[in-house]
């Protein structure tokens, strides 16, 4: 009977060893799936919120200089956008659907451009491949 236990204890530790493998593997695989942002894409617009928040930290420095604390403007901040009424909204709203659309035109030319350079790109490194193919076999054979 003793023999029975010992075998059954090392299966759980090759059970628990192979699990932590196929854990780490799942993790690695997700980790691959994320996409590498491309440095010349222009950059996502500021929301309402956001646009908000940069008037209100300047007044906010202006009325309290001796504030260094951003978690307190960000709080002061959230509540004064929460008690702000659609109209006094507005106009932060409007300029953040503008800053969206620039946005969407900006994002579809850089789609645009990165696609037809892409097609030029494959062609300029099959041309600078074949030349050092030719370079090289030019010295091979001097």
């Amino acid at each position: 009977m003793k023999g029975l236990k010992a075998t059954s204890v090392a299966k759980k530790k090759l059970d628990i060893d192979s699990t932590k493998k196929r854990k780490a593997d799942v993790d690695a695989t997700k980790k691959g799936r994320a996409k590498k942002k491309d440095s010349g894409a222009p950059k996502r617009p500021l929301t309402a919120f956001l646009l908000f928040m940069s008037d209100f930290r300047k007044n906010y420095k202006e009325n309290f200089p001796d504030n260094r604390s951003m978690a307190i403007v960000g709080k002061a901040g959230g509540e004064k956008w929460k008690a702000m009424s659609d109209s006094e909204k507005a106009p932060y709203v409007a300029k953040a659907s503008q800053l969206k659309s620039e946005y969407g035109n900006a994002m579809q030319e850089f789609k645009k451009n990165k696609s037809s350079s892409s097609e030029t790109t494959v062609s300029e490194e099959s041309e600078q491949t074949s030349e050092v193919k030719d370079n090289s076999e030019q010295e091979a054979s001097c």
